[in-house]
C-alpha cells in the first residue's frame, strides 16, 4: 500500500517512522516532511496547507492511505477533499474538527453534554470580557478562540495579568482572527496528562496516556511553548482514571458530535487534568499531540497502518491496542530563543551517533537538508526518545543521546520526567498512582 503523511514535525517523523514499520507499507511520501523523514520515504514539496495539490498527488499516485499531522488542513477542510474523491484520509472531516478549531464550539459541547470542564464565559468584544474579569478571583485563564499554534493559552496568576492577556488577543490581535473571540475560564488544580483515542463515529479505541511539558523552563517556569517534552506512561493516569475519562469525556464528546451531525472519524485528543472531583477536560484536539505522538507510538505494538484503516472502515469492533511496559521519555531540543524569534540554518552535528544508541529514537522536527547536512530550520529541532524498563533508563539514554547532539543555541528542559522516576524510584513500578509530576492545571495543546 502507497501511504502519503502529510505535515513536517516531530509529530508527523513519528507517524512515518511507525508506518514505516508496518508490512502493508510499499511506498511512503510525505509531503512536504524534514530531514529525518527524507530517510524513510520520498519527501514531496508540496506544504500541508496546499489542499488541492495535496488531493491531485494522492490521486495520481494511487495513495491508500492518507495520514493528516498537522491541525490546520484538518480545520480547512482536508479530509472533505479527499473523500470528495474517493481517497482513504485518516483525520476528521472539517465541521468535526471545529472540537479544535473553535474553543468556543468545544465549551459548548461539553456544556450540553455535561462533560466535567472548567467555568467560562464567552466573548466578542473587550470590554465585556474585562466587566466579566473583574467580578472573577484569580488566578484565571484566557484562551482565544480559534487555532494558535498551541499559543493561545494564557494563565493568569492576576487580574493585572488577565487583562494584559485579553488585550493581548483581543485588541492587539497577537493571535490573528484566533483571538476574535476569547474564553475567560476557570482555573483548574490538579495534574494534567493527555488521551488520544482512535475514533470513528461511535466507536472509541483508546490509547496509554501521556503528560506533556508545555513551559520552556525547568520547574515549568516561562512563555508556553509547543510542548518541550513529554513521557509515557503516566504512573497517576491510573486504569480507573482512564475508564472514569473514557466514560465521562472522551465518549460522550464522541456521541455529541454524532448527534450534532458531525461524526468524528481520527485521533480524538482529550487534553485532561485529574482534579480532586476526578478527571475534566481542558480542551480538545483533531489529531495526534506534539510531542505527545513521540512519547506514545514507540511504545506502540500494533500496526498502525492495520489501525488506522480499520478505524476508517468502521471495523474497530472489540479490539484493543497494545503497549509495550517500556518507558518512554522524549526531550525536545529547540532553537536558540524559541518561543520566541530565533535563528535557523544551524548545523546539527552527532545525529548520527545519536541514532545509533541502544534504546534511542530521535525524531526531527525543524530540521532541512543544505549543502549535504543538515540544519536547523525551525523552532523545535528534534525530540530525543529514551526507552527504558524504569523512567530512571528512559531518561538516562534520552538525555545521553541529547548530550551527543549540537547545533549553536540548542537547549532544552532538563526534568523531563524526573518526578515520574523519582516516585518510581521510592514507591516501585508496579505501584499504581506513584510517580506522577506535580503540575498544576495549565492547558495543553
Amino acid at each position: 500500500m502507497r501511504v502519503l503523511v502529510i505535515g513536517s514535525g516531530g509529530r508527523e517523523h513519528a507517524l512515518a517512522w511507525k508506518i514505516a514499520q508496518s508490512p502493508a507499507l510499499s511506498k511512503l511520501f510525505c509531503a512536504p516532511g524534514n530531514a529525518g523523514m527524507a530517510e524513510l520515504g520520498e519527501c514531496i514539496d508540496i506544504q500541508a496547507s496546499d489542499i488541492e495539490r495535496l488531493t491531485d498527488f494522492a490521486h495520481s499516485q494511487r495513495v491508500g492511505l492518507t495520514v493528516v499531522g498537522p491541525e490546520a488542513p484538518l480545520a480547512a477542510g482536508i479530509a472533505d477533499a479527499f473523500r470528495n474523491r474517493g481517497l482513504a484520509i485518516f483525520g476528521p472531516s472539517r465541521s468535526a474538527a471545529r472540537i479544535e478549531a473553535s474553543k468556543v464550539y468545544a465549551k459548548d459541547l461539553s456544556l450540553r453534554r455535561r462533560i466535567p470542564t472548567a467555568r467560562a464565559g464567552v466573548f466578542g468584544l473587550p470590554e465585556r470580557a474585562l466587566e466579566y474579569l473583574g467580578k472573577q478571583k484569580p488566578p484565571v485563564v484566557i484562551k482565544a478562540d480559534g487555532l494558535a499554534a498551541g499559543k493561545g493559552v494564557t494563565v493568569c496568576r492576576s487580574l493585572e495579568e488577565a487583562r494584559e492577556a485579553i488585550e493581548a488577543a483581543m485588541v492587539k490581535r497577537i493571535f490573528g482572527d484566533a483571538g476574535l473571540r476569547i474564553l475567560v475560564e476557570e482555573y483548574l488544580e490538579g495534574q494534567e496528562f493527555t488521551l488520544m483515542a482512535f475514533a470513528n463515529g461511535q466507536e472509541l479505541l483508546p490509547m496509554e496516556p501521556v503528560q506533556d511539558y508545555k513551559p520552556v523552563f525547568d520547574g515549568d517556569r516561562g512563555p508556553n511553548t509547543g510542548g518541550m517534552g513529554c513521557y509515557s506512561p503516566v504512573p497517576f493516569a491510573t486504569q480507573m482514571v482512564q475508564q472514569e475519562s473514557v466514560k465521562k469525556i472522551m465518549r460522550p464528546a464522541l456521541e455529541a458530535m454524532a448527534q450534532d451531525g458531525n461524526p468524528y472519524s481520527g485521533i480524538l485528543y482529550g487534553g485532561l487534568i485529574l482534579t480532586r472531583k476526578g478527571p475534566k477536560v481542558l480542551e480538545f484536539n483533531c489529531r495526534f499531540g506534539d510531542p505527545e505522538a513521540q512519547a506514545a507510538l514507540p511504545r506502540l505494538e500494533d500496526d498502525l497502518v492495520d489501525l488506522l484503516l480499520a478505524c476508517i472502515e468502521g471495523k474497530m469492533g472489540q479490539r484493543k491496542v497494545s503497549f509495550s511496559a517500556m518507558r518512554c521519555v522524549c526531550v525536545v531540543m529547540a532553537s536558540g530563543g524559541y518561543p520566541g524569534k530565533y535563528e535557523t540554518g544551524k548545523p546539527i552535528k552527532g545525529l548520527d551517533t545519536a541514532s545509533k544508541m541502544k534504546n534511542v529514537v530521535v525524531f526531527h522536527a525543524g530540521t532541512a537538508k543544505k549543502d549535504g547536512e543538515i540544519v536547523t530550520s525551525g523552532g523545535r529541532v528534534l525530540g530525543v526518545v529514551g526507552l527504558g524498563e524504569t523512567f530512571e533508563k528512559a531518561r538516562e539514554h534520552a538525555y545521553e543521546a541529547v548530550r551527543t547532539i549540537e547545533f549553536e543555541g540548542a537547549h532544552f528542559r532538563t526534568d523531563i520526567a524526573l518526578r515520574a522516576a523519582e516516585g518510581e524510584k521510592e514507591c516501585g513500578a508496579a505501584a499504581p498512582g506513584c510517580g506522577g509530576e506535580d503540575k498544576l492545571g495549565e492547558d495543553e495543546s
